[in-house]
């Protein structure tokens, strides 16, 4: 487990991920800022030698939980950068009053990465999570917004994915969209997504996807204009 590089100024690190039974991996995305700083997104666990290899990049000065679910490790990883802002999304400090949040993703537009990234919250779902675009590499990074397996070895996995009608194709599956509970709002904030000038999709579950992110992105939310 260590840092690839994904595009200029993104790394990541995947680890095991298991969910009522499923073998869905997760992933962590490293930015690199305009001042040299560091964003870690949904971190996962670090142990000693990952942890030196993010130290190699820069220094850290951001941490994401985006969503009401990616937020496991984030306490561990701000412990072992106690210099950097903690940043979760809305109803974390209800859901884990023990993470010390800085802040709340939504609230504003952190200053200190305004030139870098732009930020949206996708309202109407049970996630709560906000989307990053990393404008100078043209990359998208998300947690749970979208999917993408070819397949999988475990058998349970497999079904959760034919079941969700997205094994060995790029979406979101039908459990996930049951959180999808406004979709006009939903709609909306993904029509602006849409809108941004990114190629490339970050996501924490599956292959990320290297190119025509947009085209994945409009097919992946069409059952929303349904």
């Amino acid at each position: 487990m260590g840092l690839t590089k994904f595009a200029e100024g993104v790394w990541l690190a995947s680890a095991p991920n298991k969910y009522l039974g499923w073998q869905l991996g997760t992933r962590m995305t490293v930015l690199r800022l305009g001042d040299g700083s560091l964003l870690i997104h949904s971190p996962i666990a670090l142990d000693d030698s990952l942890k030196r290899e993010i130290d190699t990049f820069g220094p850290v000065g951001h941490i994401v939980a985006p969503n009401l679910f990616h937020h496991l490790h984030a306490g561990d990883a701000a412990r072992a950068f106690p210099e950097a802002k903690l940043h979760g999304a809305a109803g974390l400090r209800k859901k884990r009053p023990d993470l010390r949040l800085d802040a709340l993703l939504g609230e504003q537009n952190e200053p200190a990465w305004r030139d870098d990234l732009d930020t949206l919250t996708i309202e109407g779902t049970l996630l709560n999570e906000t989307i990053f675009w990393h404008k100078p590499s043209g990359t998208l990074v998300t947690a749970d917004l979208i999917e993408n397996f070819e397949s999988a070895d475990d058998w349970w996995t497999r079904l959760y994915l034919k079941a969700g009608g997205i094994h060995g194709k790029i979406g979101l599956s039908r459990m996930l969209r049951l959180a999808f509970r406004d979709r006009k709002k939903a709609r909306r904030d993904i029509d602006q997504v849409l809108g941004w000038g990114f190629d490339r999709i970050v996501l924490a579950h599956g292959n990320p996807i290297g190119s025509n992110g947009v085209d994945a992105l409009r097919e992946t939310y069409a059952w929303l204009r349904g």
